[in-house]
């Protein structure tokens, strides 16, 4: 039977993991730095239009932060008090950048295209 003596000197080296480690890390961690450029296709969805001065707002403001098919998303036949309460909220909450004075027309618009008063 035969027994083997090793040193300190014989084991692994602990600091080479690490170092392995962090190298490997380093280089996940730079790889995704690089910018990725990605294209996407054109936008072809678009609100109901209407003769409302409502659907020019919301084209100039909603479309800003929302897609075209949002409004068609919500639940149908919701009130005016829903449309003008999303309207406001999206001002006083979110931060949307668009005058008080085009709240009314904004829900008068999304209420007759999109809510309760839409033609079926």
């Amino acid at each position: 039977m035969t027994f083997h003596h090793y040193s300190i000197s014989d084991l692994p080296d602990p600091g080479r993991f690490l170092r392995q480690f962090a190298v490997v890390g380093l280089v996940s961690i730079s790889s995704s730095a690089f910018a990725l450029s990605i294209e996407l296709p054109q936008e072809t969805a678009t609100l109901h239009t209407s003769s409302l001065p409502g659907y020019q707002l919301a084209q100039q403001h909603c479309l800003v932060c929302h897609s075209a098919q949002y409004p068609a998303m919500q639940p149908p036949g919701l009130p005016h008090s829903f449309w003008e309460a999303e309207v406001k909220k999206m001002k006083t909450t979110y931060g949307a950048q668009f005058p008080d004075e085009d709240i009314p027309a904004i829900a008068d618009y999304l209420t007759k295209t999109y809510g309760a008063e839409a033609a079926k």
